[in-house]
């Protein structure tokens, strides 16, 4: 009965709406609704506001007004806003919502509305095929009288929260923090290991009665053709580096390289790192190294795997793999080293088992992982039967340095970018990793010229 009138996602505010994950699912434009949406009715924009349009349009979305309002109005609020607009839309007739789309020049599954009236804005979208969020009406004066439309609003809310098949089928896009209980895992160190061994169990069952296929087939022979190439340094010197932890490191990697060297991943299969690791035990050989715990580096059985994990998820971007298993961690744990920034160079995280890095093969041909220690360095290939028509790039946008409180961030957006080999001309370019990562290390080495003030 009311589900015309529902939207995909609900927050507070437009302040309160996560953008880069907005753009994570897909979208790149935005249809905003004007008035009680960003400003109380017939307010002009504010420094706020005006913040709000230069962030989302610095992620890539591009943004439009669609608004009942005549064109003066509208012109009067953009005064200090580069964006688009649509007058005396008439909503929810679904022409100016097309209309919208037409001068974004997106396909509408890359188009969402934001909008305070589930009336006009949310029914409009969905009359037109447009995803939408509703936020909530800005109101200065709580005293202030609400027209009647707004009470039967609140009855039709009251049904979509209730609607778990239509609530929220934007997932969690809200930075607000929401109140909630503690989790058991939260309690003390043993209910934290408890949980994690009944993660660990769930994984090992979802793995035995699953339908995803794993590689299994180690060859001695090399594959003819190297489609990509790593080699990073297995033990860091420097200031405030535990040396022994690094050494030890060294021997987790090389014991883990010699149980995936010669991996053959078959077309339809999904390579996991702990499958063909296996748990990292003192009997196995492995040995103390740096794990994180709660944002904290501690000696771990196993330290230093991530590495490794970061090592194949380097190569794998720079191939026509899919990754479908990935976890970060801070990508700021020590100084680049040699002063020279290297994208993604650190912040894989893997920890057994359900922590894990995945990918899969959904090319028509095999794919073969070499992975091999010498002379304190990490070598590694992802090789092939045939060449491929594309080469891969990682690259890095806004990279810099911010304090928040008393502790400073590495801040960046790195990206997988395609290139057609022929022409030379990028054909993708897909947002690998939003980066927000807390430094963990002395912060006299941040390079004074990256922090930005």
């Amino acid at each position: 009965m009311f589900k015309k009138y529902y939207p995909y996602g609900y927050v507070k505010s437009v302040f309160s709406i996560d953008y880069n994950k907005l753009y994570d699912k897909g979208y790149r434009g935005i249809i905003f609704d004007l008035d009680n949406t960003l400003v109380h009715h017939g307010d002009n924009s504010n420094e706020q506001v005006d913040e709000l349009f230069r962030k989302i349009q610095s992620i890539g979305f591009k943004t439009i007004i669609l608004s009942d309002n005549d064109s003066e109005r509208i012109e009067r609020f953009l005064e200090n806003i580069d964006c688009e607009y649509i007058s005396e839309a008439n909503k929810p007739n679904i022409e100016g919502f097309n209309k919208a789309v037409n001068m974004l020049g997106l396909d509408k599954s890359k188009c969402i509305v934001i909008g305070d009236q589930v009336f006009t804005d949310i029914c409009g979208a969905n009359k037109s095929g447009i995803d939408s969020i509703l936020v909530k009406f800005i109101q200065i004066d709580e005293n202030e009288k609400i027209g009647k439309k707004r009470h039967v609003e609140k009855v039709i809310l009251k049904f979509y929260f209730k609607n778990k098949k239509y609530r929220n089928r934007l997932g969690n896009i809200s930075l607000d923090k929401a109140k909630r209980k503690r989790l058991f895992c939260e309690i003390n160190p043993f209910c934290y290991a408890l949980s994690e061994k009944k993660e660990i169990c769930k994984r090992h069952l979802k793995n035995t009665f699953g339908k995803t296929k794993f590689s299994k087939t180690i060859s001695n022979d090399k594959l003819p053709v190297v489609l990509t190439s790593c080699t990073t340094k297995l033990i860091k010197r420097g200031k405030g580096v535990n040396l022994r932890l690094q050494k030890n490191k060294a021997v987790n990697i090389q014991i883990a390289c010699s149980k995936i060297n010669g991996m053959i991943i078959h077309p339809g299969e999904t390579f996991s790192f702990w499958k063909v690791v296996g748990k990292p035990t003192k009997r196995r050989g492995f040995k103390d190294g740096r794990v994180i715990v709660r944002k904290k580096i501690e000696p771990g059985i196993g330290g230093g795997l991530c590495n490794l994990g970061n090592t194949i998820h380097r190569m794998v971007l720079n191939s026509p793999l899919d990754v479908v298993e990935f976890h970060n961690h801070s990508d700021a744990l020590g100084p680049d080293e040699g002063g020279i920034r290297v994208p993604l160079s650190s912040g894989t995280s893997v920890s057994y088992n359900n922590v894990d890095f995945r990918f899969k093969n959904n090319t028509d041909q095999d794919v073969q992982i070499l992975l091999w220690c010498k002379k304190e360095k990490l070598h590694g290939e992802l090789r092939t039967l045939n060449e491929i028509p594309w080469k891969y790039a990682i690259t890095e946008e806004n990279h810099r340095f911010v304090k928040e409180g008393d502790k400073y961030y590495r801040k960046s957006k790195i990206y997988k970018e395609t290139y057609d080999k022929e022409t030379n001309e990028i054909v993708d370019k897909k947002l690998v990793l939003d980066n927000n990562s807390i430094v963990m290390y002395d912060y006299d080495l941040i390079p004074k010229e990256l922090i930005e003030q």
